[in-house]
């Protein structure tokens, strides 16, 4: 355990990486509706073809995260998470500064999207790295009976990105005429990546790994047989990975719907003005940066799967009613209704950290961590938006996508019923269970 001065010192650094490359992220996710849909790909005469298109080259960076994951993972547990994330930091802002030197498709054709693509897996990679380091980092330090809230800020710190690359857009829209915006404007949010990453690595250098983690490492050393690595977690640890899998489907999934797909819904169909859409969705990540790490300190004192499990089914209810407010077209009910979806969320999302730094010892945690996390988001965050301007497009109403939501939610109950409570455990009392398990099969 560390002391609080040094445990917050750790949460900072944890979180000005993840804020640096969420943002980058996220800045993807909304140029791909504002921006990238109209200059890199032909005009076919339906707006939701593009943005569709634009889509599937946002799904690339969601397929290429479980790659990075089980990279990072690997060598995160062979040498350690703090320079794996530091790695991780540097490769996302060079990808994203490429970004925003790319030429369009009116310039160079169809070499536009592969570049695109391609610079979109190297960001995926890094940021499927990501996660698992910066949480595994914080939950590593963090006192037993406090890791919920502790290993929740990380997670706060990814609304935190999303506001400031929603401020971004939202100060070069309204300051831009639309012609400027989408010629050279929103290349200006890509660029500034190399500042927030210069800061975000500044920061991560000044921590070190946890001491748990050091011991664990010693171990590996003295003890070949103690093996680690995604192989390794799948032989061992099969519930852990595949309970963890459940139970991002419908977090990973509602997510999306609510900061990305809304976006497509709002402007698209319902025709509101691009600056009023992020001014809304701004103010609903400020209040899910604040929520995040209150629903951690319950999941402390509530425990990890009651509040998982009303997220889940709230979940359900939310897919129904937002559509319905959406279309009402006032400002105010829609920010609500906003709110609304990312404090449902705030209850799956935060107790992540803990829960799946609970269900893996320390030699596997990386790997299993991360794999359980981003492997999920090939099929859920990454075609969320798609599947669901796909049923706008083919049903050309709400309700298909709110049954889609609905049967989400449903997996993660059912992954909630399998999950263990795993509140105040000790990481340490894990690692010696881990250990006896090494001796029973040795």
């Amino acid at each position: 355990m560390t002391q609080p001065s040094g445990l917050k010192r750790v949460v900072l650094a944890s979180m000005a990486g993840t804020v640096v490359e969420w943002y980058e992220f996220f800045l993807y996710a909304t140029a791909a509706t504002l921006v990238f849909s109209k200059i890199f790909f032909p005009d076919t005469g339906n707006v939701l073809d593009g943005i569709i298109k634009a889509f599937l080259t946002y799904a690339v960076g969601f397929v290429a995260r479980p790659i990075g994951g089980v990279v990072f993972g690997h060598f995160g547990d062979k040498y350690g998470r703090k320079k794996l994330l530091q790695f991780a930091i540097i490769l996302v802002g060079v990808t994203t500064f490429l970004m925003g030197c790319l030429p369009t498709f009116g310039q160079v054709g169809y070499l536009a999207p592969i570049l695109l693509v391609v610079l979109r897996f190297f960001q995926g990679f890094a940021v499927g790295g990501e996660w698992g380091g910066a949480v595994l980092l914080v939950a590593e330090h963090s006192p037993d009976k406090q890791r919920g809230f502790w290993a929740s800020w990380p997670q706060a710190a990814v609304p935190m990105g999303n506001i400031l690359a929603t401020l971004v857009l939202l100060i070069l829209s309204g300051t831009l005429s639309q012609e400027a915006f989408l010629s050279w404007g929103w290349r200006i949010g890509f660029w500034l990546s190399v500042v927030i990453v210069a800061v975000g690595y500044y920061i991560r250098s000044r921590i070190t790994d946890a001491p748990i983690f050091q011991e664990a490492r010693k171990e590996l050393e003295q003890n070949q047989k103690a093996g680690y690595g995604v192989f390794q977690v799948f032989r061992l640890y099969p519930r852990g990975v595949f309970t963890a899998m459940g139970l991002r489907v419908g977090e990973n999934i509602l997510y999306y719907m609510v900061v990305t797909f809304s976006i497509t819904y709002l402007s698209s169909q319902l025709k509101m003005v691009t600056s009023t859409i992020l001014i809304l969705l701004l103010g609903a990540h400020v209040l899910h940066f604040i929520v995040v790490p209150i629903v951690g300190r319950f999941t402390d004192r509530i425990g990890r799967r009651p509040l998982y499990a009303l997220g889940a089914g709230l979940m359900i209810v939310w897919g129904f009613i937002c559509f319905p407010l959406f279309n009402t077209k006032n400002d105010w009910i829609i920010l609500l209704t906003v709110c609304l979806g990312l404090m449902v969320h705030a209850l799956m999302y935060a107790g992540q950290p803990a829960i799946m730094a609970e269900m893996f010892p320390t030699r596997m945690r990386y790997s299993g961590v991360s794999l359980g996390y981003q492997v999920t988001s090939i099929v859920a965050g990454s075609l969320a938006p798609v599947i669901a301007t796909w049923l706008l497009s083919i049903y050309g109403n709400w309700v298909p996508i709110s049954i889609y939501m609905a049967i989400a939610a449903v997996i993660t109950l059912i992954a909630v019923y399998f999950l263990r409570e795993t509140k105040g455990s000790s990481l340490h009392a894990l690692d010696e269970a881990d250990r006896q398990r090494l001796r029973g099969t040795a």
